[in-house]
């Protein structure tokens, strides 16, 4: 969520930790802070900073405008994007915040779960608080170890910041990436991580510690990601990297392996606009890269992934889970294997019974979804207790950045490859996921065909064939249906102007598109909507139903369509006002508004369905004036639980 860089080396840092923020504004922010530390002539003695520390309410721009006004010198400074979880978006809550002296500030992200007594602690100390915030304790703790550091005589300088540090640390119980500059030691940056993604971009004669890699666009493909529980000192001079334990960490830096991440709008008004846009072109590299002549699906897997797999489990949320819903419904319906999907975050306090041979699959578009990432570690560590061979841990993520926290958790990724995406309401990462589990579910089916292990009812190797020959097409119909329904959506956003609730229908594979369509006109327009089974209204959401409720229903040809038209026929009885989803056909003409799709197989369905989710979305947010790409209270990462 929140948004961290740092830097130190022989520039000014403030321009540079600004240009970083910039690249990390599409996580969602309410307000940004940079401190800077300013060596000052010392005649020889130990070396002397001052710190230099702007906050300000809102976007980037008010930040740049105070630091354009008042300055902040520097080579080493630390700068934050903050997403609000403790204290409301104020200036008093930005980051950096400082000791009682002014002298030491830190960045945080994450949340420490023990603040309050901290602060409690801190308080009957005389400690005066200036914000509501958690992170406010750590720069407290910090100067207070200084203090007693500096009481017993230790030399100030960088080594005596690292070692507050180190000592610090396990006071400070959840997830957090935190980095720390102090005004005696103008020449050092520490930076910390615990659950919380940080990772150092080595450049010529400076290092840049960011949150995440868009934030080192132009300055470095060279990259040293911190593992889980280490600490970096970073001067002039180079890094010094200990693990949790202060015991001193040798490791070799890693090349960025993504080709995109600088952010272009182009000419759309929106990047969610131009991401939507994008999709056709998503799908066109997957089937470049996993759909090759003669053969049914080639993934970057290794067979271990599919070896003596009897069940699958997936871990997502949001978005990502209407994806692995759609995955489900494919590994089962396609390959055969059990599959169930699971909310990563109620993963963790009920999970289901050990059962031997399973995948389990983590589904995150940023790697770095805290309740996913925390679930995938729980389950891992409690297979491993297992010692059954049967029940050992295997683990796949799916992900847009196999470069992220996931790709170092588990031990096969599957690379979605959309690109960078930065709008908050997920577009193009979804259809990436969506084509990862269709990859998957004929992987699986390819494999378990040849073991002997189709079941009666499946698709047999006839049908999987015309499946990819119509994959092959996607992206051709893709671009067709885009460029369409923007059109028609826009035409249509101006009947939503006074709408407050909207209900989304789908059977079937598609009722997670359904969701998924409800969800999109929730985060960005702010109206609220439901995705239901479309044979589920009349147990209940029915009474919600009169002319002021608009009903989108999806209509596809395939084992439902005629159950899905008569639920719509229900909704049109009570007065709804009908918009399909379906294609043009004499059966659809009940729709009130038919936004048209093409006739494909039914599992491929949902690769289209969803268009026309997206961009109905998009265009009553715009139309409304809305922050499409920004939408109030979100963020694109969501790095807390």
């Amino acid at each position: 969520m929140c948004g961290i860089v740092a830097l130190i080396g022989s520039r000014e840092a403030a321009p540079q930790l600004l240009e970083g923020l910039r690249q990390l504004e599409y996580r969602g922010y309410d307000s940004a802070g940079i401190a800077t530390v300013e060596a000052l002539p010392n005649g020889g003695g130990a070396p002397e900073g001052r710190l230099h520390c702007l906050k300000a309410e809102g976007k980037l721009l008010n930040l740049t405008a105070r630091w354009e006004e008042q300055g902040a010198a520097g080579h080493c400074g630390i700068g934050h994007t903050r997403w609000a979880t403790h204290g409301k978006p104020e200036e008093r809550n930005a980051h950096p915040h400082l000791d009682g002296s002014g002298q030491l500030a830190v960045v945080q992200n994450g949340i420490i779960e023990n603040h309050r007594s901290l602060r409690e602690l801190l308080q009957a100390e005389g400690v005066m608080f200036r914000s509501d915030t958690d992170t406010e304790v750590i720069p407290h703790l910090l100067a207070r170890r200084l203090d007693a550091l500096e009481k017993e005589g230790h030399l100030i300088d960088a080594a005596l910041l690292l070692r507050a540090v180190q000592e610090v640390l396990p006071l400070l119980h959840g997830a957090y990436a935190l980095a720390v500059v102090w005004a005696k030691a103008p020449g050092a940056l520490v930076v910390a991580r615990r659950q919380a993604p940080l990772l150092i971009g080595l450049g010529e004669g400076e290092f840049l510690c960011a949150s995440d890699t868009p934030a080192l666009a132009g300055f470095t493909r060279t990259i040293l990601p911190m593992e889980d529980g280490e600490v970096a000192l970073l001067t002039p001079l180079g890094i010094e990297l200990y693990n949790a334990t202060g015991e001193r960490v040798q490791r070799n830096p890693s090349l960025l392996t993504g080709t995109e991440h600088v952010a272009d709008k182009r000419s759309f008004r929106h990047f969610m606009l131009k991401e939507i846009h994008e999709q056709p072109e998503t799908a066109a590299l997957w089937v470049a890269r996993h759909l090759p002549e003669g053969a049914l699906v080639a993934l970057p897997l290794d067979e271990a992934v599919y070896c003596g797999v009897e069940r699958i489990q997936i871990l997502a949320c949001g978005t990502s889970r209407h994806a692995a819903q759609v995955g489900a419904y494919l590994l089962e319906q396609v390959a055969g294997v059990p599959t169930t999907v699971f909310y990563a975050s109620e993963f963790r306090y009920a999970p289901p019974p050990l059962s031997p041979h399973m995948l389990t699959i983590g589904v995150t578009q940023s790697g770095e979804t805290a309740d996913t990432l925390a679930a995938l570690t729980m389950e891992q560590q409690r297979r491993q207790r297992h010692g059954d061979p049967a029940y050992a841990p295997r683990m796949l993520g799916i992900t847009n950045r196999p470069e992220s926290s996931l790709g170092r958790l588990v031990s096969h990724i599957l690379d979605i490859g959309a690109g960078i995406e930065v709008g908050v309401a997920a577009t193009k990462t979804f259809m990436g996921q969506l084509l990862a589990f269709y990859g998957l579910a004929l992987a699986f089916a390819e494999r378990r065909a040849a073991a002997g292990l189709r079941q009666p009812g499946l698709p047999d190797h006839g049908r999987l064939m015309a499946l990819v020959a119509q994959l092959r097409e996607l992206p051709a119909l893709l671009q067709a249906l885009v460029e369409d329904h923007d059109r028609r959506c826009a035409e249509l956003a101006h009947l939503f102007t006074d709408t407050q609730d909207v209900i989304f229908l789908g059977r079937g594979i598609n009722y997670p598109i359904a969701m998924e369509g409800a969800l999109k006109l929730k985060e960005i327009s702010y109206i609220h909507a439901e995705g239901y089974p479309a044979g589920e209204m009349k147990h209940g959401p029915i009474a919600l139903l009169d002319a002021r409720v608009p009903v989108v229903s999806i209509a596809v040809p395939g084992t439902v369509f005629d159950k899905v038209l008569s639920n719509a026929q229900e909704a049109k009885a009570r007065d709804a006002r009908l918009i399909g989803v379906a294609p043009a056909c004499p059966d659809t003409e009940l729709f009130d508004t038919l936004l048209p799709l093409p006739i494909v197989d039914e599992l491929l369905s949902p690769l289209l369905t969803v268009i026309p989710m997206q961009l109905l979305s998009y265009h009553i947010a715009a139309h409304r004036g809305l922050d499409v790409d920004q939408p109030r209270n979100l963020a694109k990462s969501v790095t807390v639980e």
